[in-house]
């Protein structure tokens, strides 16, 4: 049930990409034995107290910022445009609930427009709408009231407004942000939990801002750290209601996902055969998975230096880059355990292997 609390309140945080200082103060205050550094991209570096400088450098690397949006003008009226900040589709967009972080610190609720039926001409009801055409409505009649009363401004911060539940008997979590919150709750626990623990190599939590907008947060990341390996734990999408049964491999409650390539990376086979070694010798269920779109911070890490090692630990999620999704607490406990279990395989000689 730990675990899942700590998902529950990083979840629960609001960090659009490049605002994702909720997050990261959080993990400051929940991390005490650890030291913790940010840079001023809000990507934040975990290092523990008795660091051992001549072993090898495992980064154990996650991302802060979720899907959002950010306030492009006040209208007339009193409504707000807004722009996306990450990759959403138009239809996932309107009638939902959204919250706005002001520059004072004040968090104002809103909704996405939805015109109702009623008020829809006969090509706008056969239509997807634009996001330029879509507004945010915080309850404010005038440009004065909403610039005035609510301190909103071009800017601000805009992420969905969700709260978290958890069904104990069937291990069901459904919350927003699990790209990547599900992430950082692997990295937070794992780092918790091995920062006595005498290894062969030295982990290094990297929790990254600006994913969703370009893995900008990485691309720093990976040259500050210089690690010898590294280890991206992702929310990823789940893809079990959608493929049948003998094509999917993003099935929640099946496992971590184990990503051989995508838009971003062709993982090293070597690395991934170490990973299944490992998960199968500590009895860990695990799904091997080819995407065509789509990438994670590991290509960041896959190109840096001289090319660093990576392995994407995938966690699946049903429906992420929307406002709710859906994962299996056993697959976040699965990735931990295997983060765990590869740190204390892992030496010098085996990263050279790679």
């Amino acid at each position: 049930m730990k675990t899942v609390k700590l998902l529950e309140q990083l979840s629960n945080l609001h960090g659009a990409p490049g605002h994702e200082d909720d997050v990261v103060k959080f993990v400051q205050k929940a991390l005490p034995k650890l030291l913790t550094e940010r840079d001023c991209l809000n990507n934040l570096f975990i290092r523990r107290k008795n660091a051992k400088k001549r072993r090898p450098i495992v980064a154990l690397d996650c991302h802060s910022d979720e899907v959002g949006f950010i306030v492009e003008a006040v209208n007339q009226n009193g409504t707000i445009s807004f722009l996306p900040l990450g990759g959403w589709h138009v239809a996932n967009i309107p009638a939902h609930a959204v919250i706005i972080k002001n520059f004072k610190g004040q968090y104002i609720k809103g909704v996405v427009a939805s015109k109702p039926p009623h008020f829809m001409s006969p090509e706008e009801k056969n239509r997807l709408p634009a996001i330029e055409e879509l507004v945010i409505d915080i309850g404010s009649g005038s440009y004065a009231e909403t610039v005035n009363d609510f301190n909103i401004e071009t800017g601000n911060p805009i992420t969905p407004d969700v709260e978290f539940n958890f069904n104990a008997g069937t291990g069901l979590m459904r919350g927003k942000a699990f790209d990547n919150r599900l992430g950082c709750t692997a990295v937070i626990t794992l780092i918790n939990e091995i920062h006595n623990a005498n290894l062969e190599v030295e982990p290094v939590g990297v929790i990254c801002a600006q994913e969703e907008v370009g893995l900008r947060g990485a691309t720093v990341a990976a040259n500050t750290v210089k690690p010898d390996f590294a280890m991206i734990f992702e929310g990823c999408p789940a893809d079990d209601t959608f493929r049948s049964p003998e094509k999917a491999r993003g099935i929640i409650g099946k496992g971590v996902q184990f990503r051989v390539v995508d838009a971003g990376m062709v993982s090293n086979h070597r690395v991934q055969s170490f990973a299944r070694k490992i998960a199968e010798k500590h009895g860990i269920p695990y799904q091997v998975i080819a995407r065509s779109s789509g990438q994670t911070n590991g290509a960041r890490y896959y190109l840096a230096q001289q090319g660093i090692p990576a392995l994407v630990i995938g966690i699946p999620a049903r429906y992420i880059h929307t406002h709710y999704s859906l994962a299996q607490k056993s697959d976040l406990e699965n990735a931990i355990k295997l983060g765990r279990s590869l740190l204390v395989e892992l030496d010098s000689n085996i990263i050279a292997g790679f």
